[in-house]
């Protein structure tokens, strides 16, 4: 049953921060996906050119920055609109990735499973025992951001830690079309 196509509903939260969900399978590539409310299918959906334990070990220290930079020339749509995208962490080129229009049956699984969670991190059971022996286990870390638009050509997303918690990593995503 997909949940997610149902009508419009209230939001649990009452503020308008973006849910963004980093999931991959330990031994896999990692995804980034960016929904504006969590009850919906996301709006930017990529795999990154980096697998999920790299991605974990830098969210071992205080501070991920992940940038992800198009060179088209073209500033006539929004910046999170383009395909093709340079990807950085940490200041460190990893390659490059393409925006997906449609999510894999698997992508699907980890966003409809995580519907209800508005922040958190775990592994969720895998839909396909082959992807579990293979690929290990789907790991998944769902927070809620804030969003800044600079311009066209420019977005970033900061993670909000939970109130009163000045612990745990700083998290940024940057979206940035340089001409």
């Amino acid at each position: 049953v997909n949940l997610l196509s149902r009508g419009h509903r209230k939001p649990l939260l009452k503020d308008f921060a973006t849910t963004g969900t980093i999931f991959g399978f330990r031994n896999g590539r990692v995804f980034l996906a960016i929904q504006e409310d969590p009850h919906c299918l996301p709006t930017f959906i990529i795999e990154l050119p980096m697998l999920t334990s790299a991605l974990q070990k830098e969210m071992a220290s205080e501070t991920v920055r992940i940038a992800l930079e198009s060179e088209t020339k073209t500033s006539r749509k929004k910046v999170l609109e383009e395909f093709v995208w340079g990807i950085y962490c940490n200041g460190r080129k990893m390659g490059y990735s393409i925006r997906r229009k449609n999510m894999s049956e698997e992508e699907m699984y980890v966003i409809d499973a995580l519907r209800g969670v508005s922040m958190g991190a775990g592994v969720l059971p895998c839909k396909n025992q082959y992807y579990q022996e293979t690929e290990g286990e789907m790991t998944y870390m769902r927070a809620r951001f804030d969003r800044v638009i600079g311009s066209k050509d420019s977005e970033a997303l900061y993670m909000i830690n939970p109130e009163g918690s000045g612990q745990g990593t700083e998290l940024s995503i940057f979206f940035l079309r340089s001409h």
